[in-house]
C-alpha cells in the first residue's frame, strides 16, 4: 500500500510492501536489553493482552512471546503482516495479526492491559489514534512507546551509509538522528500521563551482509526508490562497505522508550 504523509519525507510516496522480505530478514536487530527494559518494567508479561500498532514484520511479538503475553498485531501493509504470519507460524507462535490502518482498529472498548507502538508512533494521525488506543486500554493500562536509530554523527559506517541514502532520497526525514527523548504530541496528555522514559546507547552487531540488507529496507531506500535508483543505490552501498566496513561489526545505536499511563476517569 503506498503511503503519502506530508510530514514524512516531503511527501514522498514509499511503500512498505516493497521491501517486506528484506524487513522480515534484515530488520530483526533490537539487542537483547531493549527487550529486557520493557519485561523488567512488567509489561508483554504472562496474564495480559497487549495490541502491538504498527507491527510490521511483527518483530515486537515474536521476539516477546516467550514471556507469555496473548498479543494482537495490527499494520497498514498488507505484505508485512504476511510476512508476520510466516515468521510466527515458523516459530509456532500463537500470535494473531490483522492488516489494518491504527486509525481504523476495532476493539472493543478496555480490551488490552497494554498497547505497543514501536518504531512507527510518528506515521500516525494522533488526534485520530490517541484517544483510540486510550479507549481500548483496562482503566490501568498503559501505552508504551519504543524506538531505535543509529547515531550518524558519531558512527562512521552508519554515517557514510545514510549520506549515501541522502544522495537517492534527499528529503528523508530518518536521517541525522541525535539522542533524545521520543516526541509525545500535546493530544496524549488529554488522555494519559507519561509515567516513564529512558534513553540508552546499545551497540548492534552487523555483517557487511546485513548492515546492507538493513539500510535497504528502510524507508529511504526499498520502500521508495525506483527500480533503476535501487539498482544504483544497491551497486554504490556494497562498494562503500567493501572500502569502509571489516566483515563484521557493530554499529553504535540509541534506543529510547515512553510509559504513558492512562489517566482516570
Amino acid at each position: 500500500m503506498e503511503i503519502v504523509n506530508n510530514r514524512i519525507d516531503g511527501g514522498k510516496a514509499f511503500d512498505w510492501g516493497r521491501t517486506s522480505e528484506e524487513y522480515a530478514k534484515f530488520r530483526d536487530i533490537y539487542p537483547d536489553i531493549f527487550y529486557k527494559k520493557i519485561v523488567d518494567r512488567g509489561f508483554c508479561i504472562q496474564g495480559q493482552h497487549v495490541l502491538d500498532v504498527g507491527t510490521g514484520t511483527g518483530v515486537l511479538p515474536r521476539n516477546l512471546y516467550k514471556y507469555g503475553a496473548k498479543w494482537i498485531g495490527t499494520d497498514i501493509s498488507q505484505e508485512q503482516i504476511e510476512q508476520a504470519k510466516i515468521l510466527a507460524k515458523a516459530g509456532k507462535m500463537d500470535i494473531e495479526f490483522q492488516t489494518t490502518p491504527t486509525e481504523q482498529i476495532s476493539f472493543m472498548e478496555g480490551s488490552f492491559d497494554v498497547i505497543t507502538a514501536c518504531q512507527c508512533f510518528w506515521y500516525f494521525d494522533h488526534d485520530r489514534v490517541i484517544p483510540r488506543l486510550a479507549s481500548l486500554l483496562k482503566p490501568d493500562g498503559k501505552l508504551l512507546i519504543l524506538y531505535m536509530a543509529w547515531l550518524p554523527y558519531e558512527d562512521a559506517i552508519a554515517g557514510a551509509s545514510e549520506e549515501l541514502v541522502l544522495k537517492y532520497s534527499p528529503q528523508w526525514s530518518g536521517a541525522r538522528e541525535t539522542r533524545k527523548p521520543i516526541a509525545i504530541p500535546d493530544i496524549s496528555f488529554q488522555y494519559f500521563e507519561l509515567e516513564d522514559h529512558e534513553e540508552y546507547d546499545v551497540r548492534v552487531p552487523f555483517t557487511k551482509e546485513s548492515w546492507h540488507g538493513r539500510m535497504k529496507a528502510c524507508r529511504g531506500v526499498g520502500a521508495s526508490l525506483s527500480e533503476d535508483e535501487l539498482t544504483c543505490w544497491d551497486r554504490e552501498h556494497r562498494d562503500l562497505l567493501d572500502k569502509i566496513a571489516p566483515d563484521q561489526f557493530e554499529v553504535l545505536h540509541y534506543a529510547a522508550l515512553a510509559v504513558l499511563k492512562k489517566k482516570e476517569s
